[in-house]
């Protein structure tokens, strides 16, 4: 029989899944007779034991009940989803570089055209210590480094489908808003960067609940990547790019022309403006 994980010694996907397997083991169990109590199939069990895949927080919730082991394997998932989310998102970083063509669509401004003022607030939580405020620090720099990729020679084409709901939830600093929404005007005007607003008369869609990017490469190569609710995912697998994609092109359609979205803009602005 396997030992329980040590969470300190490994990553948080393999100790979810030798806990899973030493559970088992220690009710007596196989994998076949843990299907047929709990009604999940075999394989997909199996998958979760030799960490190849990464279950909902409900599957962790009926295991926890089925052991009795309290809130022990919710806890591990947690650490692992954790894990996930900054193991794809280095994957993103990575590409993102690098790109010939990027679309996104984002509830809140995107990160690629936060300016200072916006990036901070948007990224300062309630800090305690000298040292939570110099993270935040290091985020911003890092979050307006990543701005530099729209400035590179050849530029990316890319396109932004932003959400009117961003542009009515200004900062706290009055100044720092007005900057924002200046500086997402300005930034409208480079040939190389279209801005859309997606208006609340739209209605509901199918990506309201996070936002997505398209990464094209010079080789053809196209991801889609993807946040929200606390998880993230890179999706490289054509034919679930492609869907992305035609969502994405869905949400175009709905959202103002780029030259009525900078007015819309316009509009946002000297409504702010005392």
């Amino acid at each position: 029989m396997t030992e329980p994980a040590d969470v300190d010694e490994e990553s948080g996907r393999a100790a979810l899944g030798r806990t899973l397997r030493y559970l088992r083991e220690k009710a007596g169990r196989s994998l076949g007779q843990l299907a047929e109590e709990t009604r999940y199939d075999k394989s997909y069990l199996y998958r979760l034991e030799v960490s190849q895949r990464l279950s909902k927080l409900e599957v962790m919730q009926d295991l926890d009940r089925y052991y009795e082991s309290g809130e022990l394997l919710q806890g591990l998932w947690k650490v692992a989803r954790r894990e996930v989310f900054k193991d794809k998102y280095k994957e993103f970083m990575r590409l993102e570089p690098t790109a010939r063509i990027m679309h996104l669509f984002t509830l809140g401004i995107p990160g690629l055209l936060q300016t200072e003022g916006v990036a901070r607030e948007s990224l300062t939580g309630p800090q305690a210590t000298t040292t939570e405020t110099e993270l935040v620090e290091e985020q911003v720099i890092a979050r307006l480094g990543r701005q530099q990729l729209l400035h590179r020679v050849p530029a990316p084409s890319v396109r932004i489908i932003m959400d009117e709901y961003a542009l009515r939830r200004p900062v706290s600093d009055a100044k720092a808003w007005e900057e924002q929404l200046v500086h997402l005007i300005d930034m409208a005007q480079k040939q190389s960067l279209a801005l859309q607003v997606l208006p609340f008369t739209a209605g509901a869609h199918y990506l309201m609940d996070g936002s997505l990017t398209l990464l094209w490469q010079d080789d053809g190569a196209a991801v889609a990547y993807t946040e929200g609710n606390g998880c993230a995912e890179l999706i490289e697998e054509p034919s679930a790019v492609t869907r992305y994609r035609l969502s994405y092109d869905r949400l175009r359609d709905l959202a103002l022309p780029p030259p009525e979205s900078v007015e819309f803009i316009r509009g946002v602005l000297e409504e702010h403006r005392p």
